[in-house]
């Protein structure tokens, strides 16, 4: 076993460390080079500069002022009496990239976003619990689900608009991001008592249709789980199954328990 957990770790290392950032000015940059790069040349950082997400550190030079899923942006959030922004996505996304490029490297509307929203990102790889709840939400609101998922947040956690890949500006029927924000913005100033009641509403109901009943699990359980992983890793290339192979944090976290638990 302590084998296998060795060769384990070295896979995601290996996968992890070489992880080339969605850029065509900088397909051959590590994530590491990106950042070291982009700190030599100046340029300002975000609250994503110190996350292990090679997803979240590609936006952490983005104009827009982000913050990580936590206890600073709730409390900034509750402080300054705004609606959260709450972008999801992962990094091999295509429609991912297009959005940050278009909309959160936009300098005029990454302003916006920082002078009427507290803005969160968050890497669906890395908290899929997160990812299924504000999918559930999106697919509620919207009747489709999809990445990148943009969800709008009370202070409170609440969502109460949401829907996926916006254009900067309208275009082929899609209202521009631009433009959402700021209806958004101005329901919020002018209606905050209908964007409440109808956040509460969706939160019940997503809390109704999520109600299950306690399930006891048996130790056999993890230990099948782990089996299942076992029969997938590639001890010749490493990672798990075959190409194309990306970092599943879940995996290698429930490893790391397992092993913890086991020995």
């Amino acid at each position: 076993m302590s084998f296998f957990y060795s060769f384990c770790l070295l896979g995601f290392l290996f996968l992890l460390f070489p992880c080339w950032i969605h850029s065509a000015a900088a397909t051959q940059n590590t994530i590491a080079d990106f950042i070291a790069k982009g700190l030599k040349a100046g340029k300002k950082t975000n609250g994503l500069i110190h996350e292990k997400s090679p997803y979240l550190l590609q936006h952490a030079f983005n104009p827009v002022h982000w913050l990580p899923w936590g206890d600073e942006a709730f409390a900034k959030a509750r402080k300054e009496d705004k609606p959260i922004f709450l972008s999801i996505g992962y990094s091999t996304c295509h429609w991912c990239h297009v959005m940050a490029h278009e909309s959160f490297e936009n300098v005029a509307i990454a302003d916006f976003l920082n002078r009427h929203f507290v803005c969160i990102k968050v890497d669906r790889e890395e908290r899929p619990d997160l990812d299924h709840i504000y999918m559930a939400a999106t697919q509620a609101l919207t009747g489709h689900g999809g990445w990148p998922m943009s969800v709008f947040l009370t202070p409170e956690l609440q969502p109460f608009y949401a829907g996926t890949y916006f254009p900067p500006e309208a275009q082929q029927g899609m209202p521009g991001f631009i433009d959402v924000l700021q209806s958004i913005q101005k329901a919020w100033q002018d209606n905050r008592a209908n964007i409440l009641h109808a956040a509460a509403n969706i939160t019940e109901h997503l809390k109704k249709n999520s109600a299950t009943t306690p399930v006891v699990l048996d130790e056999g359980v993890f230990d099948r789980a782990y089996q299942l992983i076992v029969k997938k890793y590639d001890a010749t290339n490493g990672g798990f199954g075959q190409a194309p192979k990306f970092p599943r944090p879940v995996v290698f976290n429930y490893l790391l328990r397992h092993y913890h638990k086991t020995g």
